[in-house]
């Protein structure tokens, strides 16, 4: 064992708590609050796994926000123009492409089908499905030239999630709250807005905690006025009373996990679910409540408008969250289905005119409130889905595009992030990335240290190797952009 690793099994009770709570039937799991809920005696058995702990390096941010884009959304519409497709629009030419329809040589161009204008100080080109994101570019970095193994949604989503295309293995919020613990007690530190039509591929899997801990998993909320099913009290019973059966319960569990059965960590993270879910009920409602929001505020992320208040409530849902100090929140925007994702097999006009048109708005009035609160040098936001699209159509007729996971676009804003940047190239077709290739672990690793921690560095011990975000091997972050 190296002495000097940071995050490694150093006694009994913590190498039981970290194999041992696996479990993934409570939908709460996580905190201590240290407010005289818990007895001297069930404390000291207690191994924390979310108390705040110190960053490992320098930290430009304290939360992130990910906005995935299910389905996988077109670079070549949106942000990484390539003037040479406009001609070649229906034309069959020479192209290898792999994407759900397997490897191909040749294929039939679809040109963009929007057009590009300058935006910002940095002169940023972006398409006219984003122009409020467009008036955000200065404070944006934008990376063209990811790549991932592959270009099937389940493995794809993993691989953006976890670091590997198998299931299993911990999401990148787990790691999170894993090496930072969470700087608030009334909230999961790993937050899941899911888009309102339904989950992505492979549901929980995404935000799974994996072999670690279920402390660390994330909880899917809602951003209206019921943010957790059944979290409100039965009619009835107060709190008080709640309150006194919580305690009851507690003095149950605890007896038995003190009967000569050793440490259970367990079934002591199922007395924290209950107690969290106890606070939650308190102060969740209040996050959720906009009512005291300035019309100016509702109106910047879109609420009053039906086509965009749905994200729009979302992303001042998570803008509200880490204000509070919850580490990390992902808000999904497509839902279970083709037509209701980034999917755009068939018809891209269609497909991105509608997705587009849903959260351009409200991501745009995300870093513009962050931004005057002060809190976007603090917080990290991603965006971006499990890959990109061809340039080349999937059918023989129609506008659609299929997988790409050889070159695609996401980008970056605040914590730290240099904006009114652009990094790498794909090719002038966009169908591989060719300069300055980024893979996903390394936007993994940057995320992770922009947070403070060192992604070769922060490791698990788990299967017989100090598990990594970014793999055994390591990766570094994309340096151009911090």
């Amino acid at each position: 064992m190296n002495p000097d690793r940071q995050f490694c099994r150093r006694t009994r009770r913590e190498f039981l708590w970290e194999t041992g709570a696996g479990f993934g039937s409570v939908a709460l799991t996580g905190l201590l609050s240290g407010d005289g809920f818990f007895t001297a005696g069930a404390a000291e058995k207690f191994v924390n796994p979310l108390a705040p702990k110190k960053p490992m390096l320098p930290a430009k941010a304290k939360s992130v926000i990910f906005i995935f884009c299910y389905g996988g959304p077109s670079h070549v519409d949106t942000f990484d123009e390539k003037p040479k497709l406009y001609p070649l629009d229906g034309k069959t030419i020479p192209v290898k492409t792999f994407g759900r329809g397997g490897h191909k040589n040749v294929g039939r161009v679809v040109g963009p089908k929007w057009a590009f204008k300058n935006y910002g100080k940095c002169g940023k080109r972006v398409s006219d499905l984003f122009p409020h994101i467009g008036s955000c570019v200065d404070d944006i970095a934008f990376i063209h030239s990811m790549y991932a193994e592959s270009p099937i949604h389940g493995s794809a989503m993993l691989m953006m999630n976890s670091g590997r295309v198998l299931s299993g293995h911990p999401a990148l919020g787990s790691w999170v709250n894993y090496g930072l613990g969470s700087e608030n007690d009334n909230f999961p530190g790993f937050v899941v807005m899911l888009d309102h039509k339904g989950g992505p591929i492979s549901g929980p899997k995404n935000w799974s905690s994996g072999y670690m801990p279920a402390a660390y998993q994330g909880t899917v909320i809602r951003a209206d006025a019921t943010p957790i099913h059944d979290l409100k009290p039965p009619e009835g019973v107060s709190r008080e009373t709640q309150r006194l059966l919580l305690d009851r319960l507690r003095e149950r569990n605890q007896g038995h996990q003190s009967a000569g059965r050793g440490d259970n960590s367990e079934l002591t993270a199922r007395i924290a679910s209950y107690e969290l879910a106890f606070k939650m009920q308190q102060h969740a409602p209040e996050a959720v409540d906009f009512t005291k929001e300035t019309k100016e505020t509702l109106d910047l992320y879109g609420i009053p408008e039906k086509k965009t208040e749905d994200f729009g409530r979302k992303c001042l849902l998570a803008s509200r969250l880490v204000e509070r100090g919850v580490r990390f929140v992902q808000i999904y925007s497509g839902g279970a289905h083709n037509d209701d994702n980034w999917d755009a097999h068939s018809n891209i006009v269609t497909n991105h005119t509608k997705h587009a048109g849903d959260t351009d708005k409200p991501i745009a009035g995300l870093i513009k409130d962050l931004k005057r609160k002060g809190l976007l040098d603090s917080t990290l936001i991603v965006w971006g889905g499990e890959f990109g699209r061809q340039p080349t159509a999937e059918y023989a007729q129609g506008t659609g595009r299929d997988h790409n996971a050889y070159g695609f676009t996401m980008w970056m804003a605040g914590g730290g992030i240099k904006g009114g940047t652009s990094v790498g190239e794909t090719d002038e077709l966009g169908s591989a990335a060719v300069k300055d290739r980024y893979h996903v672990k390394n936007l993994h690793a940057t995320i992770l240290k922009q947070l403070g921690l060192d992604p070769n560095r922060l490791s698990y011990f788990y299967g017989g190797l100090d598990q990594k975000l970014v793999g055994v091997e390591g990766a570094e972050p994309i340096g151009q952009i911090i």
